[in-house]
């Protein structure tokens, strides 16, 4: 048998596999709200410009509320041999209120409408995720203020480098986090245009009013071109891409995290609330929350990558290979959501070994660019010289087998006569941090500040909503 949506040309239905490969309701059905919201939005403009009647418009109206009643309820049955989400709820809307359902595809197609559709849901989680990021900011600044004094290691090339605050390296998160947050929102501006009208590809001879349609949707206008408008992916591929860069952020973060719970490294500890046992060894904590949304990082990218092969050799306007855009981007966008509430949750929730952490923020000779900076400073050496100078000190301490700080000045003195025993008051890892005033820098009253107004500005935005 023929599909009775689009079967007046075929005198027999598909194969079996066609069927199969061919359908989406599985998936598209999670636009069933942005579908009907569509959907009323176009019967109304319909009426408003005399293409339908004013009752068909209400009778749809109506049928549309009824049918997103169910869907919310669980009891709407989503036929796979409709195929998509368009279908189911038209045939239901038939079923509903008869003939003047049909009307209601009057001036559009397939192409535009899930383009629309997709478009209002992406929209959708550009918005979930930008309140999730700044959840995320606020539990960052808010340890990170607890925490602006609290010294720690600065690594680079995971060595040892020279002591930050914690509150200093929370609150780099909090700037990265930003970036992804303006990331988004710069894909929400290039997004929030409407296909709606584009119909299959090349508009229609109907009477409609795109202006109105968009206005109702919350789009700032329609696209321009109706060839582009049912085939472009752009704002998919421009979302994932920023859920790319923000999973990163998230897995760079958890990774550290990881590290830093390890028995050998000791920095902080997560509760029972983010950790797991072993089903052998009784002695285990493991954080796999942390693990798991550095691995979720691998499904986010991957699905941008999947998606730009995808569209990457399509001619216009719309081809069936573009309904292979949203099963990967849906999964993304919930990975992401996921390893965002857990990332937060995990920083809600660590303990800094604010002991151990101290400890290990002097080892690796961490204030040697102190007492370099020393020796520019009150001996107005040369930087390059400071360093040789600074250099040979940290080798004689680490001959003797000593901290740089525990070196007898007699011993530096050996090397630059002219050091007083007030550089020894520059090697403390407290007077370290202390030291780096710079805007930008680790100071804890810097620090402070930094987290005290990203926390007056989550707060403002919150307000304004």
């Amino acid at each position: 048998m023929s599909n009775k949506m689009w079967g007046g040309r075929f005198g027999e239905g598909p194969d079996a596999i066609m069927e199969e490969i061919n359908v989406s309701i599985d998936v598209d059905r999670h636009l069933h709200a942005q579908d009907i919201a569509a959907s009323k939005v176009h019967a109304a403009m319909l009426a408003a410009q005399g293409i339908i009647t004013a009752d068909d418009a209400k009778n749809i109206g109506r049928g549309l509320d009824t049918i997103l009643s169910e869907i919310r309820k669980g009891s709407f049955d989503f036929k796979r041999a409709l195929e998509d989400i368009h279908m189911n709820v038209e045939s239901r809307l038939a079923e509903l209120i008869g003939a003047a359902a049909g009307r209601l595809h009057t001036a559009r197609s397939r192409n535009d409408q899930v383009a629309t559709d997709f478009r209002l849901y992406v929209r959708d989680v550009i918005d979930q995720t930008d309140a999730a990021f700044a959840d995320f900011q606020r539990v960052l600044a808010t340890r990170a203020l607890e925490h602006a004094g609290t010294v720690m290691p600065g690594f680079t090339h995971l060595q040892t480098a020279q002591p930050v605050t914690f509150g200093h390296h929370l609150m780099a998160y909090v700037e990265m986090a930003a970036r992804d947050r303006g990331r988004f929102a710069d894909a929400r501006k290039r997004l929030n245009e409407s296909p709606l009208g584009a119909a299959a590809l090349a508009g229609t001879s109907f009477p409609i009013d795109r202006g109105a349609t968009a206005k109702g949707l919350g789009f700032d206008r329609p696209m321009a071109n109706s060839l582009d408008a049912v085939s472009d992916r752009d704002f998919v591929l421009e979302t994932l891409s920023a859920a790319a860069i923000a999973s990163t952020h998230l897995s760079r973060f958890a990774e550290e995290i990881v590290i830093w719970t390890s028995p050998l490294v000791g920095l902080v500890r997560l509760s029972d609330k983010f950790t797991t046992g072993s089903s052998i060894m009784p002695q285990k904590r493991n954080p796999d929350a942390a693990e798991l949304v550095r691995a979720k990082t691998g499904r986010v990218v991957g699905a941008l990558t999947a998606l730009l092969i995808v569209m990457k050799g399509l001619p216009l306007a719309y081809q069936k290979d573009m309904q292979e855009d949203k099963q990967g981007a849906m999964e993304a966008f919930g990975a992401l959501s996921l390893a965002v509430r857990a990332m937060t949750g995990m920083v809600a929730d660590l303990v800094p070994d604010e002991a151990r952490m101290k400890v290990a923020a002097g080892e690796g000779y961490a204030t040697a660019t102190d007492l370099a900076d020393w020796l520019v400073r009150t001996l107005k050496i040369p930087f390059r010289d400071a360093h040789h100078v600074t250099g040979r000190i940290v080798a004689a301490a680490s001959k003797q087998g000593v901290a740089l700080h525990e070196l007898p000045l007699s011993a530096m003195q050996a090397v630059e006569p002219r050091i007083t025993r007030d550089a020894l008051a520059m090697l403390s890892v407290e007077a370290s941090v202390k030291s780096r005033t710079s805007y930008g820098g680790t100071a804890p009253k810097n620090v402070s500040a930094q987290a005290k107004a990203w926390l007056r500005r989550l707060e403002k935005e919150q307000k304004l909503g």
